[in-house]
């Protein structure tokens, strides 16, 4: 298991916390209407580089919007850089992941009735 230090953490979580505003915001455009959650915000040790991992609902369709946003994350980094220009100094480059824990929970909460 990968350790990440304090700083890792804070700018995960500041990182997060910004691209879920932004997704609250952006639903209807670039989420066509669907909920994005920013699940978990994961940063390289050099920072260059923050794994996002997203939970999209209703599920059907989530490649699709998926793709979408792998395709608009260069805007993405932008708003973002936008957003934290006070707090850092260099934006990570995104990378974008699909999460479907909850997806896994809930067939394995049906298997279970």
């Amino acid at each position: 298991m990968e350790q990440f230090s304090t700083r890792q953490n804070k700018i995960g979580r500041l990182i997060q916390k910004e691209l879920s505003e932004f997704f609250r915001r952006e639903a209807l455009t670039l989420a066509k209407g669907k909920m994005v959650s920013v699940t978990a915000v994961r940063i390289t040790k050099d920072m260059s580089l923050a794994r996002c991992y997203l939970s999209i609902f209703p599920s059907e369709g989530a490649a699709e919007v998926m793709a979408d946003i792998k395709l608009h994350k260069g805007h993405l980094r932008g708003e973002l850089g936008h957003a934290v220009r006070f707090q850092l100094r260099h934006v990570p480059e995104l990378e974008f992941f699909l999460d479907d824990s909850l997806d896994y929970i809930e067939k394995i909460d049906n298997l279970l009735k």
